[in-house]
Protein backbone atom coordinates (compact mmCIF):
# COMPACT_ATOMS: atom_id res chain seq x y z
CA UNK A 1 0.00 0.00 0.00
CA UNK A 2 2.49 2.61 0.73
CA UNK A 3 4.45 1.89 -2.59
CA UNK A 4 1.14 2.59 -4.03
CA UNK A 5 0.56 5.91 -2.50
CA UNK A 6 4.12 6.57 -3.30
CA UNK A 7 3.91 5.79 -7.02
CA UNK A 8 0.24 7.88 -6.54
CA UNK A 9 1.96 11.25 -5.23
CA UNK A 10 4.63 11.01 -7.81
CA UNK A 11 2.25 10.56 -10.82
CA UNK A 12 0.32 13.56 -9.87
CA UNK A 13 3.00 15.23 -8.84
CA UNK A 14 4.30 14.69 -12.86
CA UNK A 15 0.21 15.63 -13.86
CA UNK A 16 1.10 18.75 -12.11
CA UNK A 17 4.02 19.95 -12.75
CA UNK A 18 3.37 19.50 -17.09
CA UNK A 19 -0.02 21.64 -16.76
CA UNK A 20 2.39 24.66 -15.42
CA UNK A 21 5.13 23.55 -17.11
CA UNK A 22 6.21 25.65 -20.66
CA UNK A 23 5.75 23.53 -24.05
CA UNK A 24 8.72 22.65 -25.85
CA UNK A 25 9.70 20.76 -28.91
CA UNK A 26 9.40 17.34 -28.46
CA UNK A 27 12.96 15.53 -27.73
CA UNK A 28 13.68 13.64 -31.37
CA UNK A 29 13.02 9.67 -31.19
CA UNK A 30 15.49 7.18 -32.30
CA UNK A 31 14.06 5.83 -35.30
CA UNK A 32 13.13 2.68 -34.80
CA UNK A 33 13.97 0.48 -31.85
CA UNK A 34 14.07 -3.61 -32.30
CA UNK A 35 11.67 -4.34 -29.41
CA UNK A 36 13.38 -7.84 -28.42
CA UNK A 37 16.82 -6.42 -28.45
CA UNK A 38 15.91 -3.44 -26.11
CA UNK A 39 14.02 -6.03 -23.72
CA UNK A 40 16.49 -6.81 -20.45
CA UNK A 41 18.14 -5.88 -17.91
CA UNK A 42 20.04 -1.79 -17.77
CA UNK A 43 21.38 -0.60 -15.30
CA UNK A 44 21.03 2.71 -14.37
CA UNK A 45 24.54 5.26 -14.94
CA UNK A 46 22.96 8.55 -14.50
CA UNK A 47 19.85 10.49 -14.21
CA UNK A 48 17.78 13.46 -13.10
CA UNK A 49 15.35 11.34 -11.39
CA UNK A 50 11.62 10.93 -10.21
CA UNK A 51 11.39 11.64 -6.36
CA UNK A 52 11.21 7.72 -5.59
CA UNK A 53 14.70 6.77 -7.07
CA UNK A 54 16.44 10.55 -5.30
CA UNK A 55 18.68 8.29 -3.09
CA UNK A 56 18.84 5.44 -5.51
CA UNK A 57 21.92 2.45 -5.49
CA UNK A 58 22.20 0.15 -7.56
CA UNK A 59 19.36 0.76 -9.87
CA UNK A 60 18.32 -1.43 -12.68
CA UNK A 61 15.29 -1.35 -14.93
CA UNK A 62 14.12 -4.63 -16.72
CA UNK A 63 11.94 -4.86 -19.80
CA UNK A 64 10.17 -7.78 -20.67
CA UNK A 65 8.07 -7.98 -23.48
CA UNK A 66 4.33 -9.47 -23.02
CA UNK A 67 2.22 -11.42 -25.30
CA UNK A 68 -0.41 -8.24 -25.49
CA UNK A 69 2.16 -6.08 -26.51
CA UNK A 70 2.75 -4.26 -23.24
CA UNK A 71 6.36 -4.04 -21.66
CA UNK A 72 6.30 -5.45 -18.24
CA UNK A 73 8.93 -3.51 -16.17
CA UNK A 74 10.85 -4.42 -12.96
CA UNK A 75 12.43 -1.38 -11.24
CA UNK A 76 14.89 -2.57 -8.87
CA UNK A 77 16.81 -0.23 -6.37
CA UNK A 78 18.40 -0.07 -2.78
CA UNK A 79 17.09 3.61 -1.11
CA UNK A 80 20.10 5.15 0.59
CA UNK A 81 22.92 2.62 0.66
CA UNK A 82 23.97 -0.13 -0.93
CA UNK A 83 23.35 -1.95 1.95
CA UNK A 84 19.79 -0.75 1.90
CA UNK A 85 16.56 -2.96 1.66
CA UNK A 86 15.43 -3.52 -1.96
CA UNK A 87 13.03 -1.73 -3.26
CA UNK A 88 10.92 -2.65 -6.31
CA UNK A 89 8.11 -0.96 -8.72
CA UNK A 90 6.33 -2.38 -11.09
CA UNK A 91 5.24 0.08 -14.12
CA UNK A 92 3.65 -0.94 -17.31
CA UNK A 93 5.31 0.35 -20.65
CA UNK A 94 2.40 1.04 -23.76
CA UNK A 95 4.69 1.65 -26.73
CA UNK A 96 2.64 4.08 -28.75
CA UNK A 97 1.46 3.07 -32.45
CA UNK A 98 3.62 4.90 -35.50
CA UNK A 99 6.84 5.90 -33.22
CA UNK A 100 9.04 2.75 -34.44
CA UNK A 101 8.70 1.35 -31.14
CA UNK A 102 10.64 4.49 -29.39
CA UNK A 103 7.83 6.11 -27.64
CA UNK A 104 6.34 4.60 -24.96
CA UNK A 105 3.85 5.38 -21.87
CA UNK A 106 4.79 4.34 -18.57
CA UNK A 107 2.34 3.33 -16.44
CA UNK A 108 2.61 3.53 -12.43
CA UNK A 109 -0.96 3.86 -11.41
CA UNK A 110 -3.77 3.79 -13.95
CA UNK A 111 -5.26 5.66 -16.38
CA UNK A 112 -1.84 8.04 -15.58
CA UNK A 113 1.01 7.37 -18.55
CA UNK A 114 4.26 9.31 -18.06
CA UNK A 115 6.37 9.77 -21.57
CA UNK A 116 9.03 7.72 -22.05
CA UNK A 117 11.01 8.84 -24.95
CA UNK A 118 13.99 6.49 -26.38
CA UNK A 119 16.10 9.63 -27.23
CA UNK A 120 19.46 7.12 -28.26
CA UNK A 121 20.54 3.71 -28.21
CA UNK A 122 24.12 2.65 -29.11
CA UNK A 123 25.07 -0.62 -30.22
CA UNK A 124 27.84 -2.64 -28.97
CA UNK A 125 30.01 -4.20 -32.03
CA UNK A 126 28.48 -7.72 -31.13
CA UNK A 127 25.12 -5.86 -32.36
CA UNK A 128 23.36 -6.07 -29.45
CA UNK A 129 21.92 -2.82 -27.51
CA UNK A 130 24.75 -1.52 -24.99
CA UNK A 131 23.80 2.30 -23.60
CA UNK A 132 20.57 4.39 -23.65
CA UNK A 133 18.79 7.53 -23.31
CA UNK A 134 15.15 7.75 -22.15
CA UNK A 135 13.64 11.22 -22.27
CA UNK A 136 11.36 13.68 -21.17
CA UNK A 137 10.12 16.63 -23.44
CA UNK A 138 9.86 18.86 -20.28
CA UNK A 139 13.57 17.82 -19.68
CA UNK A 140 12.89 17.57 -16.08
CA UNK A 141 13.99 13.82 -15.99
CA UNK A 142 16.41 11.81 -17.97
CA UNK A 143 17.89 8.42 -17.53
CA UNK A 144 21.05 7.33 -19.05
CA UNK A 145 21.49 3.28 -19.03
CA UNK A 146 23.81 0.62 -19.89
CA UNK A 147 24.08 -3.32 -20.22
CA UNK A 148 26.92 -3.13 -17.79
CA UNK A 149 26.90 -1.45 -14.17
CA UNK A 150 29.70 0.70 -15.39
CA UNK A 151 30.91 2.77 -18.22
CA UNK A 152 34.02 4.20 -18.99
CA UNK A 153 34.85 7.76 -18.41
CA UNK A 154 34.68 8.92 -21.66
CA UNK A 155 31.48 7.04 -23.00
CA UNK A 156 30.22 8.39 -19.93
CA UNK A 157 31.02 11.98 -21.08
CA UNK A 158 29.87 11.60 -24.22
CA UNK A 159 26.38 10.55 -23.25
CA UNK A 160 26.04 13.80 -20.82
CA UNK A 161 27.18 15.68 -24.05
CA UNK A 162 24.34 14.62 -25.50
CA UNK A 163 21.76 14.99 -22.82
CA UNK A 164 23.30 18.31 -22.81
CA UNK A 165 22.23 18.64 -26.64
CA UNK A 166 18.44 17.75 -25.48
CA UNK A 167 18.32 20.98 -24.05
CA UNK A 168 18.62 19.23 -20.25
CA UNK A 169 20.12 20.96 -17.28
CA UNK A 170 23.03 18.10 -16.74
CA UNK A 171 24.46 20.01 -13.47
CA UNK A 172 20.69 17.87 -11.99
CA UNK A 173 22.30 14.92 -13.62
CA UNK A 174 23.29 12.57 -10.90
CA UNK A 175 25.56 9.45 -11.46
CA UNK A 176 23.91 6.54 -9.76
CA UNK A 177 26.12 4.42 -7.75
CA UNK A 178 26.62 0.81 -8.69
CA UNK A 179 28.74 -1.86 -7.01
CA UNK A 180 28.65 -5.57 -7.97
CA UNK A 181 28.39 -8.10 -6.73
CA UNK A 182 26.07 -7.03 -4.21
CA UNK A 183 27.06 -6.60 -0.55
CA UNK A 184 24.46 -9.72 1.36
CA UNK A 185 21.61 -8.24 3.07
CA UNK A 186 18.27 -9.45 4.14
CA UNK A 187 16.02 -8.57 1.70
Amino acid sequence: MRSFLLCSFTLLALVGCSLMSPRREPIALVPSIDLPRFMGDWYVIATIPLWPERKAYNPIETYTLQADGTIGVRYRMRKGGFDKPLKVYRPTGFVEPGTGNALWGMQFVWPFKGEYRIAFVESSPNGDYSATIIARSKRDYVWLMARTPTITETDYQRYVQRIAAMGYDVAQLRRVPQQWPEPVTKD
